[in-house]
């Protein structure tokens, strides 16, 4: 091979693998999307869920349980998120692409077509879906 035919060998080297890391990196941010947008709606689902089992209304606050009124803390006492679920909802764990989740009223059952839980990337880059009124 010449010295010329190598240099054409690697440049095409390289571009495959620039191309291939822009790739990568748009799928990472893909799944942190979608990791986000799950943990919203599960936390959404079960809220609902719960508030239907035990007969609550919107903008009603649940009983006191364990001494307190939170509805994510009775969502885990109760079996319906997991302890990751839990702490992303209090906050202390961040969502796949680094946002934080927040709970305007923790103890309040949200109204139709709002979230009990958000994102604070939910308005950045199309990181949360446009519509969450099926959930």
């Amino acid at each position: 091979m010449t010295l010329l035919e190598l240099t054409v060998v690697i440049m095409v080297l390289l571009g495959l693998i620039s191309v291939l890391f822009i790739g990568a990196r748009a799928w990472k941010r893909g799944s942190d999307r979608a990791g986000c947008v799950v943990t919203l709606r599960n936390v959404q689902v079960a809220a609902r869920s719960y508030q239907n089992m035990y007969g609550y209304n919107y903008g009603g606050r649940p009983y006191a349980e364990g001494g307190t009124q939170d509805i994510a803390a009775h969502l885990f006492a109760k079996g319906y998120i997991d302890s990751k679920v839990y702490d992303q909802s209090r906050g202390l764990q961040k969502c796949a692409g680094g946002g934080a989740y927040t709970c305007p009223l923790p103890d309040i059952f949200p109204e139709a077509g709002e979230l009990y839980m958000t994102c604070s990337l939910s308005g950045t880059d199309d990181h949360a879906p446009a519509s969450h009124a099926g959930w």
